[in-house]
């Protein structure tokens, strides 16, 4: 819930209350809440001013989350994954962009002008795998940048994700995040019999 909520807005909302609590206490001769009102609310409100002008919004999902993708986030998402949609969908400060330090590190993000923008996400379910899909405004990086940094992604993003790139359209990249699905002891000793015999 606190990770929903803008600490700028909040320190605006609460410091403004108090501030004007303070003011309205200083003319009608209330030092005790006069007091009160200036030392807590102006700091209040210069923080919350402070914080807005640093803000990073939460990313937005696409389209809802199913209580089936639910339940698959639950038994098959890597930690990886689970930080990605975290951090991308709650407020952040100090920072220029979501994801900005994982793709400076895989190149893709040469100057803040170039830097692809992730606009969406969504979850979802490919060939029986957990997918968490970044969507990326991405006019200045072309597609085969993007591809030709794949096995990097693979090993920047891993362990036990396969990563695939694709361009639904002009200037628009979907980053999908899926769990690589291991292969059980029993197919594999299925394989070694079929080999033996």
């Amino acid at each position: 819930m606190l990770r929903q909520t803008s600490l700028g807005t909040l320190g605006l909302v609460l410091g403004g209350i108090l501030t004007i609590v303070g003011f309205t206490a200083y003319f009608n001769g209330n030092p005790t809440l006069n007091l009160v009102g200036f030392f807590y609310g102006i700091p209040l409100l210069l923080g919350g001013l402070a914080l807005k002008a640093a803000e990073l919004v939460p990313v937005p999902f696409s389209q809802p989350t199913t209580p089936e993708l639910l339940t698959l986030r639950k038994t098959q998402a890597t930690a990886t994954q689970n930080q990605i949609r975290q951090d991308v969908t709650r407020y952040r400060y100090g920072q220029e962009a979501h994801l900005d330090t994982a793709l400076s590190f895989l190149g893709l993000s040469p100057t803040d002008e170039e830097r692809p923008v992730i606009t969406g996400l969504r979850e979802t379910e490919i060939a029986g795998a957990y997918a968490l899909i970044l969507e990326f405004d991405s006019p200045l990086i072309p597609l085969q940048v993007w591809q030709d940094k794949q096995q990097k992604m693979e090993s920047f993003f891993g362990p036990d994700i396969r990563v695939e790139i694709t361009q639904p359209e002009a200037e628009k990249i979907e980053l999908a995040l899926i769990k690589s699905q291991a292969v059980s002891s029993t197919t594999l000793s299925e394989d070694s019999g079929v080999k033996a015999s």
